[in-house]
């Protein structure tokens, strides 16, 4: 089977969350379990992508891109990374620029990129059997795919998955640009109308074969109100072809045994290293350097969705047992400032880290005892994955991803079940609650060890994940992966 993923990042060339991890992972871990099938990448060729991979890619082609009365030059070079192929779309107006995303033109970028995707299967001669396309940035492929190019023997048999990470994000524009920037015919505005509104995602679900979510959960709470952003509707329209899959995690990256970042490896057969781990954090934070201190960490965008304001309500009561709390990220100014001042007040508890630092955040994964991550909405989540596998025990909101990824520690028929904390209701009150009932199991050394071990060897990997990722492959394309 030819499987070709579509998306605006893709780790390690380029990443600004989850959606990066997936695409650098996924295609290759199938590769590896069906190392018959022909499963390549495409996303955009970003001036940030470092020189160490730009100087190893091959120019594969040039042609011209036109979209309404814009015809744009477009080459696509290549870089064949663990078995899979990768390809990227280079056009410099388009794609040198600051940040991957948040530009005033987005809309005509990933409309650009979206119509390569396309054309660049006559151009190399790849016509895959499986277009896989990701979140808003890409849904315009799977919308010419069925519309503009269904006209064409070649592009009629290739079938097309989409899939949203977060249906926040939706690709929502004003009518007046359908034909001047997107290139859709007027016959076409029913197919992305939503509200009197362009909406990509919408016209995507509506077009593809297959609609996929990065976890079971998530696939059912988008079909409500509370967690659709309005179109829940449209999900339960189309829930015939909606599926949940949960992410998985690159186990080679996030791997305490080998991790290069950290302060000294360990696995499940040696937990008690990570106390090594701990003190080399204390003394480089300048927090007091002591090994029975828990360490909680928070490693996360700083907003809103994340549950922060929960944490915000209560940490100041939190900080006052014997604990220390670091925090790792950025994002609204809000909480980048309270965590400052936060720390301001517990000098000698807390230490506020105000940055984005992959290096720095497997340090305070392997150094941490608990991992808090309390969102109120939550696709699938990584983070509790990437804790897990380092040994911090996650504490989380029964929401999306971390529904389905963590069970809840209790003790049941004569033995303990579950790999972390939980709690349903979004409330502050009862998250820190679950937080002292963590504390409290710390404080029972060996059960908290026998804990720790069972969380590390819970499989994350993305094995499981991939075989059914293939199974809905499979059942678009009886052929077979």
């Amino acid at each position: 089977m030819k499987i070709l993923y579509a998306a605006s990042e893709v780790l390690p060339f380029s990443s600004s969350g989850g959606l990066g991890d997936v695409m650098g992972s996924l295609p290759a871990s199938l590769k590896r379990l069906y190392p018959d099938s022909d499963i390549r990448v495409i996303s955009p060729l970003y001036s940030s992508i470092r020189d160490e991979y730009r100087s190893k890619m091959k120019k594969e082609c040039e042609f011209r891109v036109r979209l309404s009365w814009r015809e744009q030059y477009c080459a696509v070079f290549s870089l064949e990374m663990n078995g899979v192929i990768c390809y990227f779309v280079d056009n410099e107006y388009y794609f040198k620029r600051g940040s991957l995303y948040g530009n005033y033109d987005d809309g005509e970028r990933f409309a650009f990129f979206s119509m390569a995707v396309i054309q660049s299967m006559s151009v190399l001669d790849f016509y895959p059997d499986i277009l896989h396309a990701n979140d808003w940035q890409t849904a315009l492929s799977v919308i010419y795919l069925k519309t503009k190019f269904s006209v064409y023997e070649k592009y009629r048999d290739v079938k097309a998955v989409f899939s949203i990470h977060n249906i926040l994000f939706q690709g929502q524009f004003d009518h007046a640009i359908l034909g001047d920037v997107f290139d859709l015919a007027p016959g076409l505005k029913q197919v992305v109308d939503y509200g009197g509104r362009i909406n990509l995602m919408k016209g995507a679900i509506v077009c593809a074969d297959s609609v996929v979510t990065v976890s079971p959960r998530y696939a059912e709470e988008i079909k409500t109100s509370e967690y659709g952003h309005g179109l829940e509707s449209i999900m339960r329209l189309y829930s015939c072809k909606l599926y949940g899959i949960l992410n998985g995690i690159d186990y080679d990256y996030y791997d305490p045994h080998t991790d290069k970042a950290i302060y000294k490896n360990y696995t499940y057969r040696s937990p008690q290293r990570k106390k090594i781990n701990k003190t080399a954090l204390q003394k480089e934070l300048g927090l007091p350097v002591d090994p029975e201190i828990p360490m909680i960490s928070v490693i996360s965008r700083l907003t809103d969705q994340k549950g922060l304001d929960l944490i915000a309500n209560k940490a100041d009561e939190l900080l006052c047992d014997n604990v220390q709390l670091v925090v790792l990220g950025c994002g609204d100014g809000y909480y980048e400032d309270f965590f400052r001042g936060l720390q301001q007040r517990h000098g000698d508890k807390m230490r506020a880290l105000i940055m984005y630092d992959k290096d720095l955040s497997k340090k305070i994964y392997a150094a941490s005892d608990i991992f808090l991550m309390p969102s109120k909405t939550e696709p699938c989540g990584l983070s509790q994955m990437i804790a897990s596998r380092y040994g911090a025990v996650p504490v989380v909101r029964e929401t999306g991803g971390l529904y389905d990824s963590i069970h809840p520690y209790r003790y049941v028929d004569g033995k303990h079940i579950g790999n972390g904390f939980t709690f349903a209701s979004y409330n502050a009150h009862d998250m820190l609650y679950v937080v002292r009932e963590a504390l409290a199991t710390y404080r029972a050394k060996e059960e908290f060890t026998e804990l720790v071990v069972r969380v590390m060897k819970y499989d994350f990997s993305w094995k499981v994940s991939a075989v059914k990722y293939a199974e809905l492959y499979n059942s678009l394309f009886p052929k077979g992966i």
